[in-house]
């Protein structure tokens, strides 16, 4: 589906890996840690960006590569 060789397409897939990690670890920090209304709106649209971005390139993971 894409012209991506394997090797980049690995890398994307630990690009989107972190990201849901990242995603998790301010959604735990928004959650439990931080007591501002502010900056828990904020750390939460930095979480909830990070999981959508990381969505976005598994389905170029999924996608696959057009090499054999």
């Amino acid at each position: 589906m894409f012209n991506i060789s394997k090797m980049d397409l690995m890398w994307v897939s630990f690009y989107s890996l972190g990201l849901m990690l990242l995603a998790m670890m301010l959604i735990y920090v928004a959650r439990f840690k931080i007591n501002n209304k502010v900056l828990k709106i904020i750390v939460t649209i930095c979480a909830y960006l990070s999981l959508l971005i990381s969505a976005l390139l598994m389905i170029v993971v999924l996608g696959g590569s057009n090499h054999a």
